[in-house]
């Protein structure tokens, strides 16, 4: 499981509104083609708008597996909701509630964190 990440990075990124934009667009698991195409922006611009929404743990980043071999990656969502709160310190925490998952979305990010091991 990760760790939440720093209240300053998530809102950083929802601050941007190119990565609003693509969670936007993140209705259903999307290639980065995908999501550029639908968002209007360079390939490569899409590329570093996901890995900040990665980094503030806003996006989460599967294989998809295809029948002939050749898997691509796909962007999806992961949070349900977004809770900021103030403590008794006075300071601003952050909680990020994520989706429940299916099996096969389970089963993709375990074979995405494989992947990355090999």
């Amino acid at each position: 499981m990760q760790s939440s990440p720093e209240l300053a990075t998530v809102l950083d990124a929802l601050d941007d509104s190119d990565c609003r934009h693509i969670v936007q667009v993140l209705d259903v698991a999307r290639t980065a083609n995908e999501i550029a195409e639908l968002c209007d922006m360079p390939l490569s611009t899409t590329y570093r708008k996901l890995e900040r929404l990665k980094a503030a743990t806003l996006v989460e980043e599967r294989t998809r597996l295809q029948s002939g071999g050749h898997h691509t990656h796909e962007y999806d969502t992961a949070f349900e909701s977004i809770q900021i709160t103030l403590e008794e310190s006075r300071q601003l925490d952050i909680s990020i509630v994520a989706p429940t998952t299916t099996v096969e979305a389970h089963l993709s990010t375990i074979w995405s964190e494989i992947r990355k091991e090999v």
